[in-house]
């Protein structure tokens, strides 16, 4: 179901799939399903459901039989064919809906429950007689090759492994006929164990190896990454921009409040905080512009254009500076910022 990545073409992809990615993927149906897990878990549930169910079918289906032999006289063929039938299915059944849930559960479990309408509709691509030939000499089907004669070999090891029990199929000959169920049916469980345990192994690996080819065909070019980070995070050119026009109407705002305010602190050359305060209306003075350097200048110059006192404090400027912009100055700068205000409405008092 995975299908080859969409990088740019020439381009070598080197960087492991984004999160984005692999979800864009599992979303359109492209998941690492290995066909081996998905046949190991049928046969395991087929024979565990064949483990569990068949003993009380094979005796109602012999008590079935014993009935219909005794009535084979007066029996017409198409009844008796009918009932035969019938009996097949009551003996089938359940191993097929074993098998049938198996299956899906091991889908499921790998695809993580992921259905895609588009891995349902017609792809006229594999169609042509290019992509054909391709499936049929390419890699994928000489893997599926080699994988279809390690099974047949494992299948002809188990049943070399059970049939070689020479002395025990010898001495079924001598056994009576109500023990014979009894051994064929301990041999069937050495040949399905043996199946399954290798069947197992097979499983894993093809797991493993699935897995690692779906995410190599996920790989991304650097290309690719930085497309989805500027599909995922917009264009960083457009966003650098926006950042500075959100500066720059800060930056105005503040030399536009820098003429009501009550005091300018300063460093005196590399720092600027315009303050304000209004008796009776706030609790505490605010903090309504800062600078460093250029902006410090600015914020200075504005402040000796509308006449607003500049104090030099560099310990205070520098310790106000971390505040944010429309913040009210916190308790432990109240007593230094106090006696700058105090100044400040002294020399307006005697001015």
């Amino acid at each position: 179901m995975a299908e080859e990545g969409d990088g740019e073409e020439g381009e070598e992809r080197t960087e492991d799939p984004s999160h984005k990615r692999l979800q864009k993927a599992w979303e359109e149906g492209q998941v690492a399903l290995s066909r081996e897990a998905v046949g190991f878990v049928t046969l395991m549930a087929s024979a565990l459901g064949a483990a569990l169910l068949m003993p009380a079918q094979i005796r109602g289906v012999a008590a079935a039989m014993r009935g219909t032999f005794l009535r084979a006289h007066e029996m017409e063929p198409a009844r008796a064919a009918g009932e035969w039938l019938g009996l097949f299915i009551d003996l089938a059944w359940p191993i097929a809906a074993a098998a049938v849930v198996g299956a899906m559960v091991a889908t499921l479990a790998q695809t993580r429950g992921a259905i895609s309408v588009n891995q349902l509709v017609p792809n006229l691509s594999k169609l042509s007689p290019a992509t054909g030939l391709q499936r049929i000499i390419g890699a994928d089907a000489l893997l599926e090759f080699l994988k279809m004669v390690l099974k047949i070999g494992i299948v002809a090891a188990a049943l070399w492994f059970v049939a070689a029990d020479l002395p025990g199929l010898s001495a079924m000959l001598e056994t009576p006929p109500s023990q014979i169920f009894d051994a064929a049916g301990r041999g069937v469980l050495r040949l399905v164990l043996t199946t399954l345990a290798a069947f197992a192994l097979i499983a894993g690996l093809d797991v493993l190896l699935v897995r690692h080819r779906h995410l190599e065909r996920l790989r991304m070019s650097r290309q690719d990454l930085k497309e989805e980070m500027k599909e995922s995070e917009g264009d960083p050119q457009i966003k650098g921009r926006m950042r500075q026009l959100r500066e720059s109407m800060g930056r105005r705002r503040m030399l536009t409040a820098v003429p009501k305010a009550t005091v300018v602190i300063t460093n005196p050359t590399h720092y600027a905080i315009a303050l304000s305060y209004e008796a009776g209306q706030a609790a505490a003075p605010k903090l309504v512009a800062k600078g460093v350097d250029a902006m410090a200048a600015r914020i200075r110059e504005a402040a000796r254009q509308a006449g607003v006192p500049i104090v030099p404090d560099p310990p205070l400027a520098r310790a106000l500076y971390r505040l944010e912009v429309e913040a009210e100055i916190p308790n432990e700068h109240w007593e230094a910022v106090a006696k700058i205000i105090a100044y400040v409405m002294r020399l307006r008092g005697r001015s």
